[in-house]
């Protein structure tokens, strides 16, 4: 339970026993067209897109020809509608060179939305009811159309909640009508908060372009499909993940105190084994952080923090209250 005097504490208290709202409409948001899309995008990603059907979705990552991530992404797929796919901003100019520079003879249209679309998060366990969106499946990515406050949207399910994808234009409305049925305002440092605690690594932030392979960032089982046909960096991945084992793995930090992302990490004889990415003050952990961390430091071994003296213990994620 969150302590009152914690900053964070109210808004973190309705993420994590309520229903927080989280305006997230800055992430990049593109919709992919045309009859050959799927096709095309199946061959450009990590992940399943052949298989899906309408109201479904997967995570996927896009990659470098040796298999460092330049961007991840959510599929949806809206049927008639075509691909909808958003991003982490400095995912999105990358996003859409691929797909320009890839579907050259194929019948396929790229649509910039990110404009157009605003995205409003709720994340809580009472998020589906605040949404109205309690007959979705469970897990990620189930959607489909409603209405809320008057206009029409699409409730995406999340692993933290809901997600709410509406025209920039509604969104007043939109952010009203769910305040009205119990959602709360709360800003992004709370869910930043949130996002930690849960080991989700942010592109961009904990995954530094051009410089990690998914199975480094524990994406392998959420991003990637080993069963499907050929794709951008395949062969890396493949490789890594049957024969071989990452230099680095995605873990938490427990911190003695609050340090600065970039701090570097070392070991005991002076060797920087990492650097840390996302760091934070949970209302309910204290300071905490994630980082990329050599192989060679287990969980439950201490690292020290920087020059300052602050101390760090390695974990596993997603952290433990």
């Amino acid at each position: 339970m969150a302590t009152t005097e914690h900053p964070l504490a109210a808004a973190y208290d309705a993420l994590t026993r309520r229903c927080g709202l989280v305006d997230r409409s800055e992430r990049g948001k593109l919709l992919l067209t045309g009859p050959e899309a799927k096709e095309f995008l199946h061959g450009q990603v990590t992940n399943e897109v052949e298989a899906l059907v309408e109201g479904t979705g997967c995570y996927a990552a896009f990659l470098t020809h040796k298999g460092k991530m330049l961007g991840d992404m959510r599929v949806l797929d809206g049927g008639d509608a075509g691909l909808w796919l958003d991003c982490e901003r400095p995912a999105l100019q990358e996003l859409f060179n691929m797909i320009r520079r890839y579907k050259l003879g194929r019948d396929v249209e790229v649509h910039k939305r990110t404009l157009e679309r605003a995205l409003l998060s709720l994340v809580g366990p009472d998020a589906r009811r605040v949404a109205g969106a309690t007959d979705l499946l469970d897990g990620e990515h189930a959607h489909r159309l409603a209405t809320v406050g008057g206009a029409t949207v699409r409730l995406v399910t999340t692993d933290v909640g809901v997600d709410v994808i509406a025209d920039a234009q509604d969104a007043d409305a939109v952010r009203e009508a769910l305040v009205a049925a119990g959602a709360e305002t709360a800003g992004e440092d709370a869910a930043e908060v949130v996002r930690v605690q849960s080991g989700r690594p942010r592109f961009g932030i904990d995954l530094e372009p051009e410089a990690v392979i998914p199975q480094e960032a524990g994406l392998n089982a959420r991003a990637v499909s080993f069963e499907k046909g050929c794709y951008v960096g395949q062969e890396t991945v493949a490789r890594l993940h049957w024969r071989g084992k990452p230099n680095r793995h995605l873990r938490g930090l427990r911190l003695s105190e609050p340090v600065v992302a970039g701090t570097a990490l070392t070991t005991a004889e002076g060797k920087v084994v990492g650097r840390v990415t996302s760091p934070v003050v949970s209302p309910a952990l204290g300071p905490i952080a994630l980082a990329l961390v050599r192989r060679e430091v287990a969980p439950g071994e201490p690292v020290s923090a920087g020059d300052g003296g602050a101390t760090a213990r390695v974990v596993e994620l997603p952290f433990q209250l």
